[in-house]
């Protein structure tokens, strides 16, 4: 029995420091692979001259990018699209884009991307907060159905804010690693760290609704080595659900 309690004991200690240091197995940067197989480089050639141009193209078409200039003022409007995370759209073509331009280097692209980037940039309120729907709601009064009056509230439920800036992490890291430019990060680090001053500081109870923001605060954590990103989910959302999400 004594020999169980020692051995369990070591395994919690050697948990606790594997978690601590991050997980003992990595994954392999995207910027270090490069594919060159019959099946799957066709598409992803296909990806880098069809697809990702008609989804850059529908964001604009659908108003998903109107929503940023509206919550940035450098245009005049309501908020245009269906649903709160329509925001997101934006970020999984930023993140796509970014690994394509890994494997197709397009200075093109690349701009259109920045552009992207600066629209996000301005729609950012000061400290740090970016869901253009409350945002544009500031001024027209017309929060979406799923949204709380306070920030986070309805998370839980279907506000979708969280979800949002884990989408935005994801974007930011791969962009990142793709271009060396901090200018989306800078944006994901000053949101993230909004983030951990609401839920851990301030003791905020809300937990997210997607597992998303975990999975991009772990790649935010790595692009960052900032202990914050790698701990908010472990300090605020176990105590928020009763169990580690």
């Amino acid at each position: 029995m004594r020999i169980i309690v020692v051995l369990t004991i070591m395994l919690s200690v050697l948990g606790s420091v594997a978690f601590a240091q991050d997980y003992p197995i990595k994954p392999v940067p995207f910027t270090a692979v490069k594919v060159t197989d019959d099946f799957w480089a066709p598409r992803i050639m296909r990806n880098y001259k069809v697809t990702i141009p008609i989804a850059l193209e529908q964001c604009y078409k659908t108003g998903r990018v109107d929503n940023f200039l509206i919550a940035g003022k450098l245009k005049k409007g309501k908020f245009l699209t269906e649903y709160p995370f329509d925001d997101t759209d934006i970020y999984k073509i930023l993140e796509g884009a970014s690994y394509s331009l890994q494997t197709y280097p397009d200075k093109q692209l690349e701009a259109q991307l920045d552009t992207l980037i600066y629209y996000i940039t301005k729609a950012q309120e000061p400290d740090g907060y970016l869901f253009t729907n409350r945002t544009i709601a500031k001024d027209s009064g017309r929060l979406h159905a799923w949204v709380g009056k306070q920030r986070w509230e309805k998370d839980p439920d279907l506000s979708h804010e969280l979800y949002n800036s884990g989408h935005l992490y994801e974007a930011a890291v791969a962009h990142f690693q793709a271009t060396g430019k901090r200018s989306l990060l800078d944006v994901a680090t000053k949101n993230a760290d909004l983030v951990y001053k609401d839920f851990v500081v301030g003791g905020l109870k809300y937990y997210p609704g997607h597992q998303i923001i975990e999975m991009g605060l772990v790649k935010l954590y790595r692009a960052t080595n900032n202990k914050k990103y790698r701990t908010l989910p472990n300090i605020s959302w176990t105590s928020a659900r009763g169990q580690r999400v």
